[in-house]
């Protein structure tokens, strides 16, 4: 079983997210190492929104290769260097995400594997066998 919950002694979330999410039984476990926004070919784009929607591609083509899709997602880290709008940045995440409120993270950092990159995404997902 799969729960989100917003304990009423915690603030509200800040953004469309849940402060927990209990997975319990018999479920099988997805990890992926941070997502960046590169393509198949290699190119990263130079804006970091952009950034972020190709590595959102990136982590929706992993989970469906493990017969999961973003409902599955519990858990998402973001690391951002530098500025990103944030406007731009929610859409981008509510696009993907739409109704689903996985647990977030965010961290601004100094940087990434290369100075190219502005964007890396953490996700773990989990799915009840069936």
């Amino acid at each position: 079983m799969i729960e989100s919950r917003n304990p009423k002694n915690v603030h509200k979330p800040l953004a469309p997210y849940s402060h927990q999410i209990e997975a319990s039984g018999d479920i099988r476990w997805l990890t992926l190492s941070g997502q960046l926004g590169m393509d198949l070919e290699g190119k990263v784009p130079e804006d970091s929104v952009e950034q972020l929607k190709m590595a959102f591609e990136n982590i929706r083509i992993n989970l469906l290769e493990a017969d999961m899709d973003v409902k599955n997602l519990i858990k998402l880290v973001f690391y951002i260097v530098g500025e990103m709008d944030a406007d731009r940045r929610r859409e981008v995440i509510g696009e993907f995400l739409g109704e689903h409120l996985p647990c977030t993270t965010m961290v601004f950092v100094a940087g990434l594997a290369g100075p190219q990159f502005k964007v890396e995404i953490d996700a773990w997902a989990c799915k009840e066998n069936t």
